[in-house]
C-alpha cells in the first residue's frame, strides 16, 4: 500500500509540475504582426483561456455570450468602452468584462497596446459577436 500511495505521489507531482506555465508578459512580442491586432494564445483548459493580445489601433465594438474576459494593460494607453461607459486605460490596470457586456477599445498611444486577455470559461473562437454600428448595446 505504502508503495501505491508512493508512486500516485510521483505521477501526480510530475503532472502537476507538466501543467504549469510562466510567462514572462514584460519581454514578450509578437512572432508575426498582423495587422492590427495580433494575438497569441498562451494556454488554455476547459476553464480558461490565456492570451497576449497586441493592438495597433483599436478593436470594433462586440461582446462575448458565454464568457467573461479580464483584461490586463501592459503598455500603451487608450479608451475603451464598456457597455455605456468609456474610460481611459494604461498600464497596469485590470478591467473586468462581465459575458454578454458590449466593448471596445481606441489605442491612443503612439506604441501598441499590450494586454493579458484571460478569458472564461474556455475561449474557442466562436464566442465573439461583433456589433453594428447602428446596433444597440447588450
Amino acid at each position: 500500500m505504502k508503495t501505491t500511495v508512493s508512486i500516485i505521489s510521483i505521477v501526480l507531482g510530475t503532472l502537476l509540475s507538466q501543467a504549469q506555465h510562466v510567462f514572462d508578459l514584460n519581454e514578450r512580442i509578437p512572432l508575426e504582426w498582423k495587422d492590427n491586432v495580433t494575438v497569441e494564445a498562451l494556454t488554455s483548459d476547459s476553464l480558461v483561456s490565456s492570451f497576449m493580445i497586441w493592438i495597433e489601433s483599436g478593436v470594433a465594438a462586440h461582446f462575448h455570450a458565454s464568457h467573461t474576459e479580464h483584461v490586463y494593460i501592459i503598455e500603451g494607453h487608450g479608451k475603451m468602452q464598456i457597455g455605456e461607459n468609456e474610460f481611459e486605460v494604461h498600464p497596469g490596470q485590470l478591467v473586468f468584462i462581465p459575458k454578454g457586456t458590449v466593448h471596445s477599445v481606441e489605442v491612443t498611444s503612439d506604441e501598441a497596446m499590450k494586454a493579458l486577455s484571460i478569458q472564461a470559461p474556455r475561449f474557442v473562437g466562436q464566442d465573439r459577436v461583433l456589433i453594428r454600428p447602428n446596433q444597440s448595446s447588450k
